[in-house]
């Protein structure tokens, strides 16, 4: 097993290879700070981040995740198509294969939505002023 300079410490003494996150921007929202702001986070606190930019589809979002063998995707969304969105990436990611994938998301998103979004498979939903800290702990210990 390769070791690393970040992750946690095994039994023997090997480091585990940190997590792998894909923080994505789907849909049409351009607007990407908060997205930034928690890949930045992430990356700061030893998680290794793939940042795939605005306007993404779920189908180029999933490609990303399966390409980097990603252990876990951020979806970020403001425009309000997150029922269609996030539902459609988990999809896409149980058609390939990768239902493994935690999927976590943020964003505008009403409180009555995230029920329903954690019944389609997305794990966690992060609403605004949810303290940079509370993701990362989040992550580390779910993903």
């Amino acid at each position: 097993m390769a070791t690393t300079a970040r992750g946690s410490g095994t039994e023997d003494g090997e480091r585990e290879a940190p997590p792998r996150v894909v923080i994505a921007k789907p849909g049409l929202d351009g607007h990407d700070r908060g997205a930034k702001v928690v890949a930045r986070a992430l990356r700061d606190a030893g998680v290794e981040v793939v940042y795939t930019g605005l306007h993404q589809t779920p189908e180029q979002v999933v490609a990303a995740v399966v390409q980097e063998d990603a252990d876990a995707v951020g979806l970020s969304i403001l425009s309000g198509a997150h029922m269609t969105l996030f539902p459609r990436v988990v999809e896409l990611l149980r058609e390939q294969g990768a239902d493994d994938v935690v999927v976590f998301g943020g964003g505008i998103i009403p409180d009555e939505d995230i029920p329903l979004l954690q019944e389609k498979g997305v794990a966690m939903v992060f609403t605004p002023g949810t303290p940079m800290a509370t993701i990362v702990e989040w992550v580390r210990e779910n993903v």
